[in-house]
C-alpha cells in the first residue's frame, strides 16, 4: 500500500511540473506557440535588447471570436434579443417594428447580429435594451443572464465557451507581468459584470463601446441611468482611439480575429519598439466554426496584412490541441 501511495504522490508530482513547465499546453508545438514564449522571453529577459519596463508591458484583446466564440451569433446579440422578448410587453408597438418585430417573432435571420457593426437597427436595439434604466440594474440583468443562459449547439452556458488557449495565454502574460485589457466592439457594461471571473480581467481594463448616461437622484439616491444615445463605438479605427483616450499607452501585443481588430494591431505594431500582433483564424469546422473573408465580421484585409508583415497567425485547426475548457481530460 505504502509503495501503491508513493507512486501515487510521484505521478502527481510529476504532472504538476509538466503542468509548471508549459503554461501553453493546449497549445500545440507549431510556430504561433513558439512565436509566443520567444516574444515574452525577449521582452521580459533583463539586459536584453527588446527588455519592456514592466509598467509597458501592456496587452489588449479583441473579445467576441478571440476570448469567447461568437458563432451562430455575438453572445450580446443572444442577450439583447432575449432582453427585447422580456420587455416587449412593456413596449407593444415592438410588434409592428422593426427590427424589433423580427426579434419577438424568433426570426433572428432578419435581424442584424454583428455587434462590431453601428448600423442603425443593431444600435436602436442597444439602446432600447440598456437606456432607461440605472447601471446597476442593467449590470443585474447582465448578471442574471450569463449565470444561466445557455449556447444554442452546444448546451453549454455561454462562459463555458471560452478558448482555453486563449485562457491559457491571458494566464501566461500575465505571470509575466503584462496588464491585460479587453477593447472590444461589444459593451463594456455587458462585459464588466462577468469578465473578472471568466478572464481575470478587471471591469477597469474592459474597454468597449457604450452608450451615453446621466447623474441624478432616484428617491434620495444618486444614480447614473443610461440615455438613448451612442457615447463610442469601439471597434475598427475606433480601437486604437479606444486605447489611447484610456490606457494613454501604445501596447505591446494585441490580438484579435477580424478585420475590425486590424487598427489595433496596425497602432500596435507602429510603436518604436518590439511589439508582438496575433490572429486567431477560425478554420476548423469539426470542433468549432470555420469562416473568414466572407463573414459577417470579415477577417479578410486583416489576414492579408497579417501575411504580408508576418504577424502571427494561429489556425485553430492545426494549432490548438482542444478548443474549450470543457474538453480538458
Amino acid at each position: 500500500m505504502k509503495k501503491i501511495i508513493l507512486k501515487s504522490i510521484l505521478l502527481l508530482f510529476l504532472f504538476a511540473n509538466t503542468v509548471l513547465a508549459d503554461p501553453l499546453s493546449s497549445w500545440n508545438d507549431t510556430a504561433p506557440k513558439k512565436a509566443i514564449i520567444a516574444f515574452v522571453e525577449k521582452v521580459t529577459k533583463p539586459g536584453s535588447k527588446d527588455f519592456v519596463p514592466i509598467e509597458e508591458r501592456i496587452a489588449t484583446f479583441d473579445n467576441d471570436g478571440t476570448l469567447w466564440s461568437e458563432r451562430p451569433l455575438p453572445f450580446q446579440c443572444a442577450f439583447i434579443f432575449e432582453r427585447i422578448k422580456a420587455l416587449s410587453s412593456q413596449n407593444p408597438q415592438w410588434k409592428n417594428t422593426e427590427p424589433f418585430a423580427s426579434v419577438i417573432k424568433g426570426d433572428i435571420n432578419s435581424a442584424p447580429v454583428n455587434i462590431n457593426d453601428a448600423n442603425k437597427d443593431l444600435l436602436a436595439m442597444v439602446l432600447a435594451t440598456q437606456s432607461g434604466i440605472t447601471t446597476d440594474e442593467y449590470e443585474k440583468a447582465v448578471t442574471d443572464w450569463i449565470a444561466v443562459a445557455k449556447h444554442s449547439k452546444t448546451n453549454r452556458l455561454y462562459t463555458d465557451m471560452t478558448l482555453q488557449p486563449m485562457l491559457e495565454l491571458l494566464a501566461y502574460l500575465r505571470a509575466n507581468d503584462f496588464k491585460i485589457f479587453i477593447v472590444s466592439g461589444g459593451s463594456s457594461d455587458f462585459m464588466r459584470p462577468w469578465a473578472e471571473k471568466v478572464y481575470g480581467i478587471p471591469p477597469e481594463q474592459v474597454i468597449g463601446s457604450s452608450i451615453k448616461t446621466k447623474f441624478e437622484f432616484q428617491n434620495g439616491k444618486p444614480v447614473i441611468v443610461g440615455i438613448p444615445e451612442l457615447n463610442s463605438m469601439t471597434a475598427g479605427k475606433g480601437k486604437p482611439l479606444a486605447i489611447q483616450s484610456h490606457i494613454g499607452r501604445r501596447p505591446i501585443a494585441s490580438f484579435g480575429n477580424s478585420d475590425n481588430d486590424l487598427p489595433m494591431m496596425q497602432w500596435t505594431s507602429a510603436g518604436s519598439g518590439v511589439s508582438f500582433c496575433l490572429y486567431v483564424h477560425h478554420d476548423d469546422d469539426k470542433r468549432e466554426w470555420a469562416y473568414d473573408r466572407k463573414f459577417i465580421d470579415p477577417f479578410d484585409k486583416g489576414l492579408d496584412e497579417a501575411l504580408s508583415k508576418g504577424w502571427t497567425v494561429v489556425s485553430m485547426k492545426n494549432d490548438w490541441k482542444i478548443i474549450y475548457p470543457f474538453e480538458k481530460k
